[in-house]
């Protein structure tokens, strides 16, 4: 599909439906405000923006309005009845001068008019300041921020920088906002979520490993934090970058790492497990210590059936939503989905979500097929429709 010039692109549903005020302040952080408004929009976001008079002089209200596709208030006009139906407000940057006025109830303009509703019906509301460090380290600076904190307001700092406390990067603020949002909804979730390869060493420098890159797990588990869920990620080797704002993710690069990890875990009562890791099946039964020296001719390495972790964990899961992930190669969709019911039949799980190797790397192919345990499938055709299918599921508590 071909996005036009106002166009983006959707990553996410995390905020549909969610009518959300942008409040935009005067810090020179404004002039992100275009790559922040296109992101929100990129995740659902109904826009209403709400620049101050200083904002208008970093950035110009033509700019505001191409990049959010919305109304731009920049000063009072009528009973401003389109303050009303706020779902939620951001405020990025946020100056001092604006969060301490919040603090203190006034009313110069409607922005701070917004915010005033906003706290008598206990809307959702994160502020993101930016300011020089110096301002930012003031004790005074200090005091109003923990008491926006004990009104339930949600403030996020950035990084210190050149001397100055920036905005940290509009993804993030995004991903905490819509959070923020989807947490105080009900039927929230503890989700762990497996991902990456799995590395079993030959000696201190030398091993075998599955080739997984992460970035399904990853995807899966922004979705589930982005929609309010707790999430923590036990990570395993991975070639993508992970989300920053992922709250939790441990390391576990060997196999018996990560199942030492997962069986902790299971102990704190997790709702739901999703099994994207891919877990080596045969590791080295003997690692050396040190090197082993070059140029001596053949190695021989025993391997050994390394621990199923979806077996391994199917007493301490019971009463849990479990989804695996099943890959074969060279084999009919038929036995595929076969193979899927007898993993979640074996297993203990809920679903199963099968793929053939050579479908992978065909854009022409589903990404997958979600195998329940009556035997139906249900083709992913990408991976949004794997992040909404898996979470349904978990919300559904099947």
């Amino acid at each position: 599909m071909t996005v036009g010039d106002t166009g983006v692109e959707m990553k996410g549903s995390s905020l549909s439906g969610h009518r959300i005020i942008v409040g935009v302040t005067g810090g020179i952080a404004a002039v992100d405000t275009v790559r922040l408004l296109r992101e929100l929009r990129r995740h659902g976001a109904d826009l209403l923006v709400i620049m101050t008079e200083s904002a208008q002089r970093v950035i110009t209200p033509l700019a505001v309005e191409w990049a959010s596709q919305c109304e731009v208030i920049t000063d009072w006009k009528g009973d401003m009845q389109q303050l009303e139906d706020a779902d939620a407000i951001l405020v990025a940057p946020a100056t001092r001068n604006t969060i301490a006025a919040h603090l203190h109830g006034m009313q110069q303009g409607p922005l701070l008019m917004a915010l005033s509703a906003a706290r008598s019906r206990n809307t959702h509301v994160l502020m993101v300041p930016s300011m020089h460090g110096d301002l930012a380290s003031d004790p005074v600076t200090d005091d109003i921020v923990e008491r926006l904190r004990e009104e339930g307001i949600d403030v996020m700092w950035g990084d210190l920088e050149e001397g100055k406390r920036k905005t940290p990067d509009h993804q993030h603020i995004v991903a905490r906002f819509a959070h923020g949002i989807n947490s105080q909804k009900k039927n929230r979730k503890s989700v762990v979520v497996t991902l990456g390869g799995t590395y079993s060493p030959i000696d201190d420098v030398r091993g075998i490993q599955n080739t997984s890159s992460g970035k399904t797990g990853y995807q899966i588990a922004d979705d589930m934090y982005r929609h309010g869920h707790d999430i923590t990620c036990v990570v395993g080797k991975t070639s993508v970058q992970m989300p920053q704002w992922l709250p939790l993710c441990i390391s576990a690069p060997q196999p018996q790492t990560m199942l030492k990890e997962l069986m902790a875990i299971a102990n704190d009562n997790i709702d739901a497990w999703i099994h994207t890791a891919a877990v080596l099946d045969y590791v080295v039964e003997t690692p050396a210590n040190g090197k082993l020296a070059s140029q001596q001719g053949p190695l021989d390495i025993t391997l050994v059936e390394g621990d199923k972790h979806i077996l391994e964990l199917k007493s301490k899961t019971v009463g849990s939503t479990r989804i695996g992930f099943k890959l074969e190669s060279g084999i009919k969709q038929r036995d595929l989905i076969h193979r899927a019911v007898a993993q979640i039949e074996h297993s203990g799980m809920t679903a199963v979500v099968a793929n053939r190797l050579e479908d992978l790397h065909d854009p022409s192919k589903p990404r997958g097929y979600l195998v329940d345990k009556q035997g139906s499938h249900f083709v992913l055709e990408h991976e949004l429709n794997l992040c909404d299918a898996l979470r349904t599921i978990i919300e559904r508590g099947d």
